[in-house]
């Protein structure tokens, strides 16, 4: 299993790099660190997963804010992550971040 997470990080770092060599991002994070920092919130956005977001993930998702979020869930796909279920992590936290994101994920 420990082979399996680092393989997965591998491949999250390298989309991680080519992103950030290829675009701006508005939210001062690259696609990476974005990535790092919602790492608590994991098992609340894997496929079928039924756990609601903790108060650590809640509380990354207020620290990264929406111009970040947006950048991930319209990013590079990202394995073991429900890019649906990530979009419904504000609503779930009970942070608005108003139809910002709704909006920046149809564009």
């Amino acid at each position: 299993m420990e082979k399996k997470e680092k393989s997965m990080l591998m491949v999250v770092v390298v989309l991680g790099l080519m992103v950030q060599g290829s675009m701006g991002f508005p939210c001062g994070s690259t696609f990476f660190s974005a990535l790092v920092q919602l790492i608590p919130c994991r098992a609340s956005v894997a496929p079928f997963s039924p756990i609601p977001p903790n108060d650590a993930c809640c509380t990354a998702l207020r620290v990264l804010g929406q111009p970040c979020l947006c950048v991930l869930v319209n990013g590079p796909p990202i394995s073991g992550v429900d890019r649906s279920m990530a979009m419904q992590l504000p609503e779930k936290c009970n942070v608005n971040f108003g139809e910002l994101v709704k909006e920046q994920v149809r564009t």
